[in-house]
């Protein structure tokens, strides 16, 4: 009989553990970024488990840490291309989406459903499970028909740079970073500083 535990029982227990083991780690949240600078393609894979299409946060929650901001506004958007959204004409110069109002063009967060036939040359992909986006300046945009149009980006996509015009928010008591009312959060992957969004500020 010891015999039998020797040969059999002990070596079976030693992998059913060794198995058991294996299953954790794998479970474990895992971050993988890979940067191909000719492609200019950024593969992410979720830093947290929460991989929703979007999580959805009401302005109301939100506070600004610089309470009101600058409107930005000028006389003339130069090689300006019209971008007509839900039978309204918008502007778009610059990778900048304008509305004009009283005479000027002011600048505005361009709204989702934008199209645009070109992107600017600094653009960079951004690979994210199985989606591809075209990030440019902090503003999404995926390919469709030869178009490239404005999107939100999924939870858990992760960029390396925000715009120099980011602003920080704060919700219930932990602050953020926003620009185009995509929300961000402040990561590290293999050392090196990131930016997770997180969520999308519902505007109301």
């Amino acid at each position: 009989m010891k015999s039998f535990i020797k040969t059999f029982v002990l070596p079976s227990l030693f992998m059913v553990a060794i198995t058991t083991q294996v299953t954790a780690q794998t479970r474990r949240n895992t971050t993988t970024t890979t940067t191909n600078k000719t492609e200019k393609t950024t593969r992410t894979t979720p830093v947290k488990n929460n991989t929703t299409t979007s999580r959805r946060v009401s302005s109301n929650q939100v506070t600004y840490k610089t309470p009101k901001k600058k409107v930005v506004s000028v006389r003339n958007v130069p090689n300006r291309t019209v971008v007509n959204h839900k039978g309204q004409n918008y502007y778009y110069s610059n990778n900048k989406f304008y509305t004009q109002s009283r005479g000027h063009y002011v600048v505005i967060a361009p709204k989702v459903g934008f199209r645009i036939k070109t992107l600017p040359t600094n653009y960079r992909r951004v690979h994210f499970n199985n989606d591809y986006y075209y990030n440019v300046d902090g503003i999404f945009y995926i390919n469709i028909n030869n178009e490239y149009e404005v999107v939100e980006p999924m939870v858990g996509t992760v960029v390396y740079e925000l715009p120099n015009d980011y602003e920080k928010v704060v919700i219930d008591g932990q602050t953020y970073y926003e620009y185009a009312n995509i929300l961000y959060e402040k990561v590290q992957i293999d050392g090196t500083r990131a930016y997770e969004v997180v969520g999308i500020i519902d505007i109301e």
